[in-house]
């Protein structure tokens, strides 16, 4: 037998070892497997559409074709619903006693006498009510609508000159084609599952370090190479089928499988190499959840940040978990193909390699100090 095949063989040995391990560890079988569950149950449950549409109660008396007119030159999806009584519009706001089936959000209260006031040039008063989660941009924009429609029906210009504007958009403009909130937990998904078997791998770790199994080892021909890359490979392989399950349950695979595949397989060498980390730091369970969540709470920045629009700050492009966010979004999402996510591939290939060599130094000095 020729050293490299003694080497394969002790590697594979040590392998089984730890997939049995693995097995009988029935704490994180039964969290892996509830988790997997619940996710594929929540993104079933969740919404797969987003309504990009803001409506608009109005209750007014004799501007019907005006609203018409203007709805038809909005572009910014702007639907007006109109009520022929200002209770009817209260009741639409859920401003009475008896809540409305689909509850407004904005509603523009114009008095009966409008029309004829502001043609007179008399002062009159518009109640424009706005939902507290109403952002201050849009609050703003109602009042803006009233005074310029004021203006308009008085025959005067506005006491301003309008600026010429350019818009640019910052990121990638996805108006029109938004992300619904089930797609949007996707990455989420895989982050939980992934960053689960970096507890369950510094676990495993940990032990054989505390029982001393990792002493035992080393005293046959295997070396310290051979047991870490035995645990690198034990502890990506699982992690990479897991996830992969997982992605195929929630319907990912349908864009560009090759891509994923290979995202999806260098985010588990990534929770691999925190899985070296934290199980070569930590002395106990408590010690192993101290330093995973260490590296968890960081690495949940990307993930969360899809939730919130615009284009994410730089710091946030730095840390390890951006690439692997991003190359999923853009892959299972929008069907983006290897050019439209190599630098996202590129960053989480750098951050593989940067951090499983730190996570081997740090558990191969750990080894050697036993």
């Amino acid at each position: 037998m020729s050293k490299r095949d003694s080497h394969a063989g002790i590697i594979w040995t040590i392998l089984k070892k730890d997939l049995k391990e693995f097995s009988r560890d029935k704490f994180f079988m039964l969290i892996t497997g509830l988790g997997i569950f619940f996710y594929v149950l929540i993104y079933w449950l969740l919404p797969t559409t987003v309504n990009e549409t803001i409506t608009v109660g109005i209750h007014q008396t004799g501007m019907e074709k005006i609203f018409k007119e203007f709805e038809k030159s909005e572009d910014e999806g702007i639907d007006f619903k109109l009520f022929s009584t200002s209770k009817g519009l209260k009741k639409a706001l859920g401003l009475t006693a008896k809540q409305p089936k689909e509850e407004l959000q904005i509603g523009l209260d114009f008095p009966k006498d409008f029309l004829t006031d502001v043609a007179a040039g008399k002062k009159t008063t518009v109640n424009v009510f706005v939902d507290s989660s109403i952002p201050k941009e849009l609050r703003g924009t109602m009042s803006s609508l009233v005074k310029e429609m004021a203006y308009a029906l008085a025959g005067q210009e506005l006491p301003v000159t309008e600026p010429d504007e350019k818009t640019i958009v910052l990121g990638q403009d996805r108006a029109g084609n938004q992300i619904s909130l089930r797609d949007k937990m996707k990455p989420m998904y895989a982050f939980f599952i992934l960053i689960m078997e970096t507890f369950a791998l510094a676990t495993l770790i940990a032990g054989e370090i505390q029982t001393k199994t990792v002493t035992a080892i080393l005293v046959t021909p295997a070396r310290i190479f051979d047991f870490l890359a035995a645990k690198g490979i034990v502890g990506t392989a699982v992690a990479f089928l897991e996830v992969t399950l997982l992605m195929i349950l929630i319907r990912s695979f349908g864009n560009s499988p090759l891509i994923l595949a290979v995202v999806l397989l260098l985010g588990a060498v990534l929770v691999t190499s925190l899985g070296f980390i934290a199980g070569a730091s930590g002395k106990d369970f408590i010690g192993i959840l101290f330093y995973s969540m260490l590296f968890m709470i960081p690495l949940m920045i990307p993930p969360i940040a899809l939730f919130f629009p615009g284009s994410a700050s730089f710091w946030v492009k730095l840390i390890p978990s951006y690439g692997l966010v991003q190359a999923i979004v853009g892959v299972v999402t929008y069907g983006e193909g290897w050019s439209d996510v190599a630098l996202d591939i590129g960053m989480l290939l750098a951050w593989c390699i940067v951090l499983f060599t730190a996570g081997s130094v740090i558990l191969k000095r750990k080894v050697e100090s036993l």
